[in-house]
């Protein structure tokens, strides 16, 4: 394992959070901004959409500002993306369950059309599980280092998550788990970095299969996920397919070094 990586396992062989390294790291996210800034042309020249409604989730303790650029950049491309106007996120998974179905129901009957889904951390976690509650108003998920999968313990907020919510990792139904991590049954993409500085990335993995996979981001901090370059062009890539279809990503494009071709083992 690099020592970029250095994300290390238990004697369990159970993860851990991030390394303090990677942590501090995370202060590249400003530069990650500053880059998609510059390379705003070239972004818009990805795959435009069809109009399909895209509802985005911000991550823990962040609003919808947060999501800013994502969604911009989404509506310059075609697409009707909005935010989840729930103000900040401090709901926990349990909490926030019906004001979450609330919102994907009120934009499913004004739009009348099946809606993608993107959720950055646990807004991602979010998204799955809305796709499993209401799975005929959904149309995709996209994850942006969103840690569903496997020791989800494994970040270096999970404390201050359980403080802030109230909900505790140990208190989650092992069912609800299971099928967070299970197959969604609709088109899937999972983003994730292996050097993300707040959640182990291997807990953002999903088991691929024909409409499910992972794309890893090289380098790329967590939170600055959802304004990278090279992850808001996966973004756009994986939106721009007709509905009811699912191809692999190709990684290529102006951001084809950003997308490693390996295992995740």
């Amino acid at each position: 394992m690099s020592a970029v990586g250095a994300q290390q396992e238990t004697e369990e062989g159970r993860s851990q959070p991030p390394s303090l390294l990677l942590m501090l790291a995370e202060a590249r996210a400003l530069q990650e901004y500053g880059a998609s800034l510059a390379l705003a042309p070239l972004l818009l020249t990805a795959p435009r959409g069809d109009g399909h409604p895209v509802l985005v989730l911000p991550g823990f303790l962040a609003s919808d500002t947060s999501t800013q650029m994502l969604r911009r950049y989404l509506r310059a491309l075609g697409y009707g993306a909005v935010g989840w106007e729930l103000g900040r996120n401090i709901g926990g998974f349990y909490g926030m369950r019906d004001n979450l179905r609330s919102r994907l129901a009120r934009l499913h009957n004004e739009t009348r059309r099946k809606i993608s889904l993107v959720g950055w951390s646990l807004g991602g976690v979010f998204a799955r599980d809305l796709a499993l509650a209401v799975p005929d108003a959904v149309r995709s998920v996209i994850t942006l280092g969103s840690p569903f999968s496997g020791d989800v313990k494994a970040t270096n907020a999970s404390r201050l998550y359980e403080q802030v919510t109230g909900e505790r990792h140990a208190d989650a139904q092992p069912q609800h788990l299971r099928a967070l991590a299970g197959d969604l049954g609709l088109p899937t993409t999972s983003i994730y970095s292996r050097t993300d500085g707040v959640v182990h990335w291997r807990t953002s993995l999903a088991k691929e299969n024909d409409h499910t996979e992972n794309i890893e981001i090289l380098l790329a901090s967590h939170t600055g996920l959802g304004f990278n370059a090279a992850a808001l062009w996966a973004v756009a890539d994986r939106l721009a397919q007709p509905e009811g279809t699912f191809a692999p990503f190709g990684r290529g494009g102006p951001f084809a070094l950003a997308y490693p071709r390996r295992g995740v083992d």
